[in-house]
């Protein structure tokens, strides 16, 4: 129950959905947990009834002012930041190129993509006191491959974006110990999911080799582990949690 014993985190989208599982089994695992999220009420509470290892901040991942107050605050709280989650993202209408609005696109982009960078870069500097430091950024299948007819063009360009930033980053922060790796889950039980199919997942099923949705815990599993020291000689990897999908 301590593989994340000494860890300090910032996890995004910490309110709900994977990002709530992530903080949920982070502070099982022993580290200290920095929750961000626009929710501030729902994000507050669960960090409430995690504990004192747990520290809620509002935080919208377009503003950089509010990427310096998160790091900032947490630092005041619990030190230096030694792991990163980039776990928020949304995935707006389904649209086809000809249909899909410019200013649509522009955010999709902003939450999806800048924020990655913004998170790294206003982060890195507090790993670099610390000396080591884990970066994960939860890119999604659809940054591996196309899957035709469910994610639109910008989320599609933004979640292949984070896998190039990803690597770009890892080369020239991997002689100053700290490794940055991507996530590409499929499609999981999330609320983003719902709205987007249903419960369960509607037709999207019919498609996965494992024919269910994952459970967040699922994936929580996975960024534990690369936010651990089991991890510490993987760097600039794909890690794809999608129940089959891309291997057809």
């Amino acid at each position: 129950m301590n593989r994340l014993k000494n860890k300090v985190a910032i996890i995004t989208g910490a309110a709900q959905g994977m990002g709530e599982a992530h903080a949920r089994m982070f502070v099982a695992e022993g580290a200290k947990v920095i929750m961000t999220d626009i929710k501030e009420d729902l994000g507050s509470k669960i960090a409430d009834e995690l504990g004192e290892n747990a520290l809620f901040i509002k935080l919208d991942v377009t503003l950089i002012e509010d990427w310096k107050k998160v790091v900032s605050e947490g630092e005041k709280a619990f030190g230096p930041i030694n792991v990163l989650v980039n776990n928020v993202g949304i995935l707006g209408p389904q649209k086809d190129l000809a249909e899909l609005n410019e200013d649509i696109y522009l955010k999709i982009c902003e939450i999806n993509q800048h924020a990655v960078f913004y998170g790294m870069k206003y982060t890195l500097p507090s790993m670099l006191k610390a000396g080591v430091g884990s970066i994960i950024n939860v890119s999604s299948i659809a940054g591996i491959v196309a899957v035709y007819g469910y994610p639109n063009l910008a989320y599609m360009s933004s979640k292949f974006a984070v896998r190039g930033m990803t690597k770009a980053v890892a080369v020239e922060y991997a002689a100053k110990n700290i490794r940055v790796n991507s996530v590409h889950p499929g499609f999981i039980k999330t609320p983003m999911m719902a709205e987007a199919t249903d419960e369960e997942g509607g037709e999207a099923t019919s498609f996965i080799p494992l024919k269910r949705l994952a459970d967040p815990k699922e994936v929580s599993n996975l960024v534990v582990f690369m936010a651990s020291d089991e991890s510490s000689y993987m760097t600039g990897t794909e890690q794809i949690i999608d129940g089959g999908i891309s291997i057809q």
